[in-house]
């Protein structure tokens, strides 16, 4: 009934590390002069939503509701950034409204930053929250940009769309989506990695490398510049057995929040990094400032 408050909740991931808690985006419409409240700390990108969010229906040729709009995302106490709730907000508004129905967003949970056109974004750290959600035994909803690496989760049903009117047309059940299918994983061929017959001399240090690899073990090489240590460590992968899944997921999440991406045909590639010999500890296992862009 017009002039009636009205609520939808809808499902969505936030980014905690390599971790993807659940939230609540609750949105609420309720009479009074027209305002649009965000709360649930929300960090500066996640507030420019408001105008984000707003663009985007109204260009897309949906009603904007002039009411009170009320959007919490809950739990209150964990930390929101990014536009990755953008998509969410919007499916809340027309469905607190009734332009879609919101029964529809059952068993769903959405990803994606939109564009003020309504096209719908890429967002970081995907594959953390298509791993919650095969988990918890839901189907994600994100942009076609990140579906690659979403499918790369086993069990996950991954739903891609360019824009905002493909997911209300999906949810309408006018035109549905079909479920993105998963990209063969596969390894680099032995042959194209650098292997210990690159290597002349060192008999100590190839034989310690190899007992590393076959037992597992940490490996410390000592010397002067020029004597071979990263050559030495850049062959240890091509010693070490395929990664299994697990192990696999886990690499490629730590890719997925970082600024590098993932390969998705690559995926199951051991990593192998060369940080400056001068950098300090805590830059060495990933720490430092984050500055808010």
């Amino acid at each position: 009934m017009e002039g009636a408050m009205q609520l939808a909740v809808i499902r969505s991931r936030a980014q905690l590390g390599i971790q993807a808690p659940p939230v609540h985006i609750e949105v609420h419409l309720a009479n009074g002069l027209p305002s649009f409240a965000m709360v649930g700390l929300p960090e500066v990108a996640v507030k420019e939503s408001r105008d984000r969010v707003r663009a985007a229906i109204q260009t897309s040729g949906f009603e904007f509701p002039a009411r009170r709009i009320t959007v919490n995302l809950a739990p209150a106490d964990l930390p929101k950034e990014g536009g990755r709730f953008d998509l969410g907000i919007a499916l809340g508004i027309l469905a607190a409204s009734g332009q879609i129905p919101l029964k529809a967003c059952n068993g769903l949970e959405f990803l994606g930053e939109l564009g003020l056109t309504g096209e719908l974004r890429p967002v970081r750290g995907v594959l953390p929250a298509a791993m919650a959600a095969a988990q918890a035994g839901r189907t994600l909803m994100l942009s076609r940009g990140d579906a690659d690496e979403a499918v790369l989760v086993d069990g996950v049903v991954v739903i891609p769309a360019d824009h905002l009117l493909e997911v209300c047309a999906h949810l309408r059940d006018e035109a549905p989506l079909s479920p993105h299918a998963r990209i063969p994983s596969t390894t680099d061929d032995p042959a194209t990695q650098p292997d210990l017959t690159d290597v002349r001399g060192q008999p100590q240090a190839r034989r310690a490398l190899e007992a590393a690899a076959a037992g597992g073990h940490h490996l410390l090489m000592i010397g002067p510049p020029g004597t071979g240590k990263t050559m030495l460590a850049s062959r240890l992968p091509g010693l070490l057995p395929p990664m299994s899944e697990t192990e696999a997921l886990e690499t490629a999440a730590l890719h997925a929040i970082s600024h590098h991406g993932i390969d998705p045909a690559r995926w199951r590639t051991r990593p192998f990094r060369t940080p400056h010999h001068t950098c300090s500890g805590i830059a060495l296992v990933g720490g430092g400032c984050h500055f808010q862009k």
